[in-house]
């Protein structure tokens, strides 16, 4: 399992009335492969996972493995705030064909970095290959490097997705980066910075969106072209921009609505793109399309 390069972090389509939508499903997850991306993550955040019931994420998940079909490692979203539910979600996952489970550190109860050291070992133990990930700005607890280190002599800790949007933060685990253990970039604004710095690869939210020129910006990053990469990178900002203007997933529900791809609204307490963003977010994807064309 080689987890670098643009790897996107799926949405989750419903249908006008809120169920699944398996076809959208399928169609964005060939976009994705069409467009080059490298692997994928289902029922992650950006998927909503939060939402599903235990009888919906079996079902996204089983019918993501299927459609797949070993041509890109799938990732699956399995951490929550309880140790014994998290390996029961991990072995889950295992079972229904996951490559490696992303598990989120706990969020709301702040454990001790001790405490998290305890929970992904024994995360880690159930047996599938399990990349961290840290987001301190959505779960209050924040995974530091010290910690990172001791989880990465693990032999099933296969990498950390950072969401710190900070230079030394990258750098602190750069230095733990190997064969065995990825450095992923979470944040899709200062991404080409953590590649720059020698990140493996992106897990990104916009991806979902602009397939292509995400791939081109993490090959042309990753490939030593800096003036490519960094052109790129002041064409897609905007829109990094422009996803973050209220919580993840609610811009990029309307803007995959607009591509054809699922409703646009979330599941509640997530409400639809506010009327007053809602032209910017057309506009950049209107533009990004002629630019491509």
């Amino acid at each position: 399992m080689n987890l670098s390069g643009s790897i996107c972090a799926l949405a989750t389509p419903f249908g006008s009335d809120g169920t699944l939508d398996l076809d959208a499903f399928a169609r964005l997850i060939e976009r994705q492969i069409a467009g080059g991306t490298q692997a994928v993550v289902i029922a992650g955040s950006t998927g909503e996972a939060h939402a599903l019931t235990d009888g919906e994420f079996e079902e996204l998940v089983s019918f993501g493995v299927r459609r797949i079909a070993g041509r890109i490692p799938v990732l699956v979203g399995t951490g929550g705030a309880n140790t014994a539910k998290t390996i029961a979600v991990t072995r889950q996952a295992k079972d229904l064909g996951a490559d490696a489970a992303l598990v989120v550190t706990p969020y709301y109860v702040r454990p001790t970095q001790d405490g998290l050291c305890a929970h992904y070992v024994e995360v880690a133990d159930a047996g599938l290959p399990v990349v961290l990930y840290n987001v301190p700005g959505r779960t209050g607890c924040d995974l530091l490097p010290v910690t990172v280190a001791r989880l990465a002599a693990h032999p099933n800790v296969v990498g950390i997705k950072e969401a710190v949007a900070d230079a030394q933060r990258i750098e602190d685990l750069l230095a733990l980066r190997s064969d065995t253990f990825r450095v992923l970039s979470g944040d899709d604004s200062t991404a080409l910075r953590s590649l720059f710095a020698g990140a493996d690869g992106v897990i990104s939210v916009a991806n979902n969106l602009v397939p292509v020129p995400f791939r081109a910006l993490c090959d042309a990053a990753r490939g030593g072209r800096r003036d490519a990469a960094a052109a790129l990178d002041a064409q897609l900002q905007p829109l990094f921009d422009a996803l973050g203007v209220e919580s993840n997933p609610i811009p990029l529900k309307w803007g995959l609505a607009l591509q054809g791809i699922g409703s646009s609204r979330p599941r509640l307490p997530l409400t639809e793109l506010s009327p007053n963003h809602q032209d910017r977010l057309r506009d950049l994807l209107m533009n990004l399309q002629d630019a491509a064309a």
